[in-house]
């Protein structure tokens, strides 16, 4: 994998595959245990990938909450976090969101080359790195660039159109996929990936996990039938 990182898709979602709905509080779908797990995945992780729109709407941390587990990764001489990054689009980010204002991470802000004049703009008072990724910021040229900065393991953790991207390049290695006992039959709520053409073949079911009341199944990809 000296070409890209290993990269684990991780998701969470509703029993009829949604991973939030439309109302202004955030959808909790996770209880302690998963969100343990995932503090886990993030621990091993060199970076963590999300959309702009997932820091838009969810404002997410991305950053490993145990301080074992923070502990763990200064020993092996890592920093405590892993790097944050993210891809936008049309530049339009909030310099104040917990992405960029909580922890010690490394940022990484991948921009189209149209959005860079919003985005360098916007992002001057923060200590973001801002990569110009050319017209559509694809998944295999951010996987070599990543790569380059010596991220050897990245975990993506949405939204619908990254996980999308990235599961249609053929570029996941790994699926985690978290079901919550709930529907949310809002058919305009964002789901957990859009339409595309997805790699043929089943994918390799090598672990279920009950945690509370969701269950966990991972997934290798290109599995028995290839």
């Amino acid at each position: 994998m000296s070409d890209r990182p290993y990269v684990v898709c991780s998701v969470a979602m509703s029993l009829d595959g949604y991973i939030d709905d439309m109302s202004d509080q955030r959808l909790i779908l996770s209880g302690a245990a998963d969100l343990d797990r995932v503090d886990e995945e993030r621990a091993c992780s060199d970076a963590i990938l999300v959309g702009a729109e997932t820091v838009r709407r969810d404002n997410p941390r991305l950053l490993v909450r145990s301080p074992l587990r923070q502990e763990r990764r200064l020993s092996a001489g890592l920093p405590a976090h892993p790097v944050k990054v993210t891809v936008t689009g049309t530049g339009v980010l909030d310099p104040e969101a917990a992405f960029f204002t909580l922890g010690d991470s490394v940022h990484l802000v991948y921009g189209t080359s149209a959005a860079m004049p919003v985005l360098t703009e916007r992002l001057a008072g923060t200590d973001a790195t801002v990569v110009d990724a050319g017209t559509r910021a694809e998944p295999a040229w951010l996987l070599a660039d990543l790569a380059s900065r010596g991220v050897r393991r990245l975990l993506i953790e949405g939204g619908s159109g990254v996980h999308t991207a990235f599961l249609t390049a053929g570029l996941v290695d790994e699926l985690h996929v978290v079901v919550a006992p709930l529907f949310v039959g809002d058919p305009t709520a964002p789901r957990f990936v859009t339409g595309g053409r997805f790699p043929p073949g089943r994918l390799q079911l090598v672990e279920v996990r009950p945690l509370d009341d969701v269950v966990l199944m991972r997934y290798l990809l290109g599995g028995t039938d290839g």
